[in-house]
């Protein structure tokens, strides 16, 4: 199940039943959305507006983060997504509950 740091209001991923080393489950209703604080190559043209890409000196794009580390279109109150439907590709890859964000949560 990809990452669902979304703006939709459905939440339908919360029956999900992973759980951090913590002991806490793992859902939408739960999600830190630590992710949101990786490094987001862009490899793929998913329509990320450009306000939120950033251009490193070899010419490389990536997720634009602001000065508290995390990515510029993550919206702080909700810590929701705000460009969930154009997220780049890592984004939709990324399994909420897998290997990778339960590490990331630990």
């Amino acid at each position: 199940m990809p990452c669902t740091s979304n703006t939709t209001p459905a939440r339908a991923a919360d029956a999900l039943t992973a759980t951090d080393a913590a002991g806490e489950s793992v859902s939408c209703s739960t999600c830190r959305a630590n992710c949101c604080r990786l490094e987001v190559l862009l490899i793929t043209d998913t329509g990320v507006p450009e306000r939120f890409v950033e251009v490193d000196r070899w010419g490389g794009m990536t997720m634009a983060r602001l000065d508290d580390g995390w990515c510029a279109a993550l919206d702080r109150s909700t810590m929701l997504c705000t460009v969930y439907d154009r997220r780049p590709w890592i984004c939709r890859e990324f399994e909420m509950g897998g290997h990778e964000c339960l590490a990331e949560r630990d």
